[in-house]
């Protein structure tokens, strides 16, 4: 079974969608035989590779919300992913461009790491500090999760992967999905935003029952010795 999963690295609820999540799925009998591919997304692609102010900063100047109602927002978003076990520290958040980390992305997906690639990626900007946008800081991202410096330098060069993270932008588009985290299972199944575990529990169960049928068996000989609702058949 199949589920693809549309998120920005600069967007706080994916990564509280993410874990979300991976506690349905690991709670989940098959497991083991669900794929999940990463895609890209920008919240805001305008934003410039270094910005220099914070989050406050960024969304009260640039998105023209109101200081106060920004401040509640992000403690809001920081209890929430606390209850999550993730530690977002806002104060120390760097704003930047999420385009090159989803280069990365990609780069990682190709080498089988696309998952510890987003996790790293998620963690440096919203619990760490680091600058997403900041090549030593990918190359090192990209390092941990197994990947070969020189390739992730060459990569990001080249932007061998600018057409890929273009590429699931326009699908989303095509979609219709209009914010992130969002998720499509079997190609059937949406659900948008960071919804509780309990809610990707039932998606999960109801795609895996629709998708695989029960197949009735029936062995030589009489099959009809059975109970039901008026008795059992003698």
């Amino acid at each position: 079974m199949n589920v693809d999963i549309w998120s920005d690295i600069a967007c706080p609820w994916c990564f509280i969608g993410k874990r979300r999540f991976e506690k349905a799925l690991a709670a989940f009998p098959h497991r083991d035989e669900v794929t999940v591919t990463w895609h890209s997304y920008q919240l805001d692609p305008t934003i410039p590779e270094h910005y220099d102010g914070s989050e406050l900063d960024y969304l009260a100047k640039v998105k023209r919300m109101d200081p106060a109602q920004v401040r509640g927002m992000l403690d809001h978003v920081t209890s929430t992913a606390a209850a999550e076990g993730l530690q977002y520290d806002f104060n120390r958040l760097v704003v930047a461009n999420s385009f090159s980390a989803h280069e990365l992305l990609h780069l990682g997906k190709e080498r089988g790491a696309a998952g510890t690639v987003k996790e790293a990626l998620l963690s440096a900007h919203f619990e760490k500090g680091q600058d997403i946008g900041d090549r030593n800081v990918l190359v090192g991202i990209g390092t941990s999760a197994g990947l070969d410096a020189a390739e992730v330098d060459t990569a990001l060069d080249s932007r061998r992967y600018r057409d890929a993270v273009e590429a699931d932008i326009r699908q989303a588009r095509s979609l219709g999905i209009q914010g992130v985290p969002f998720f499509v299972i079997e190609n059937r199944w949406g659900i948008s935003g960071a919804q509780p575990a309990e809610l990707f529990s039932q998606a999960l169960e109801q795609a895996w029952r629709e998708t695989n049928p029960l197949v009735m068996v029936h062995p030589d000989g009489d099959h009809t010795a059975a109970c039901g609702p008026d008795g059992c058949a003698i």
